[in-house]
């Protein structure tokens, strides 16, 4: 059986600028790389004397933003419009928000 420090040197070993870019792949005269955002989490606890015991998780997300395109001797990036909107939308909105609590105190 495997043990959970194993198990975590395995994930962490296979993460990285592997994760974030894929395999090149050749459609139809043109090279593609994908590239993701990829991130990971993970976190343990002991409930201590209260009975309780020990615990922990975690888990990852791949978040597919765009493709490196070389052809005819040119790379570029080409964004993957939707998921930059879903990185982007919310990040706006916090960003937004904070702004204007900044706004109100200096105003105090």
């Amino acid at each position: 059986m495997t043990s959970l420090p194993e198990k975590l040197a395995e994930t962490f070993r296979s993460a990285g600028v592997k994760s974030a870019y894929g395999d090149p792949v050749q459609i139809d005269g043109a090279t593609l790389v994908p590239v993701a955002l990829v991130y990971y989490g993970f976190g343990g606890g002991d409930a201590g004397e209260a009975g309780g015991g020990s615990g922990g998780g975690g888990g990852g997300v791949s978040l597919p933003i765009g493709a490196y395109v070389k052809s005819g001797g040119t790379a570029h990036f080409e964004p993957n419009v939707i998921a930059l909107l879903a990185v982007g939308v919310p990040f706006l909105l916090i960003a937004g928000r904070t702004l204007a609590r900044v706004i109100r105190a200096l105003k105090k």
